[in-house]
């Protein structure tokens, strides 16, 4: 398999194989994000494609579901996404599923005509970090987008039925600005129902950008108490079906729980036992 430099999927996408289409990320600005400052962005060659493709065929036989790499192949033109969906149903014809990470920018500078191609030529998922929809904060981690934007790209997703699974941010606002936050990000959702949301504290990278802004005194950072605060805000104030699902184990998190918003109850209680208990600390 052609793969360059460091691989990043989502958890949910553990057992899905993996098809790099692009290198690296095409924004690469975030303040947050180290992930892909040791390579620069690039879109594979067909025939390196073919290749994994014809590899995954011979390892994994009929599969139905295939996750592209990497930052966000979602940014490659349209004609480019449909010859490489085209390339996938040649070579595996059981595949129903095409899923990958995309930006708000990537859905923005696509018309709902080309969405509804897309989904058609099978991107059911993607996956998107919307981290939050805090104007300051979106400016301040320079995530490239507006809330404006955001609730646009959402939109056009929304009218092709195309699913998508949001990353979300805790503490991305600081101490000041938690509750903007929160509230901000759950007015989004509940429009916009995700299929899924991912949700993780923040963490402070060496190296990144928000290193420095938290160095200046910019940026202030929750501890582990105020992080499970804006987590139970979160789960209060969000209205979603009950299939959705809130994954809250990824290993940045200090108490994993995750389940449908069937479970919404159970999940709170949890929350605030387990605040109880750490504040009796």
């Amino acid at each position: 398999m052609h793969y360059t430099g460091r691989i990043f999927r989502p958890p949910t996408e553990a057992y899905t194989p993996l098809l790099q289409v692009t290198v690296g990320c095409s924004h690469n600005k975030c303040a947050f994000c180290t992930m892909y400052s040791s390579v620069q962005f690039n879109i594979s060659k067909d025939e390196e494609i073919i290749e994994d493709l014809i590899e995954i065929r011979n390892t994994y036989g009929n599969v139905e579901r295939i996750y592209l790499l990497n930052g966000d192949p979602f940014v490659l033109a349209i004609d480019k996404l449909l010859h490489i969906s085209d390339l996938i149903h040649q070579y595996l014809p059981s595949v129903k599923s095409i899923s990958c990470y995309a930006s708000i920018r990537d859905i923005q500078f696509k018309s709902a005509e080309d969405i509804k191609k897309l989904q058609a030529a099978g991107f059911k998922d993607i996956y998107i970090g919307i981290e939050t929809a805090y104007g300051p904060t979106l400016e301040m981690i320079n995530k490239g987008c507006t809330v404006e934007d955001e609730l646009e790209a959402l939109q056009k997703l929304q009218d092709a039925g195309m699913y998508y699974h949001a990353s979300i941010m805790a503490g991305i606002a600081g101490k000041e600005n938690s509750k903007e936050h929160v509230k901000a990000t759950v007015d989004l959702l509940n429009k916009y129902q995700p299929k899924m949301i991912g949700f993780m504290p923040t963490a402070v990278v060496p190296g990144s950008d928000l290193e420095k802004l938290r160095d200046n005194g910019e940026y202030h950072e929750l501890n582990n108490v105020e992080i499970l605060e804006e987590e139970l805000m979160f789960l209060k104030g969000l209205n979603l079906a009950d299939d959705v699902f809130w994954f809250g184990s990824h290993p940045f998190n200090n108490i994993s729980i995750s389940g449908y918003f069937k479970e919404k109850e159970s999940m709170i209680q949890e929350l605030e036992r387990a605040l109880a208990y750490m504040s009796e600390r």
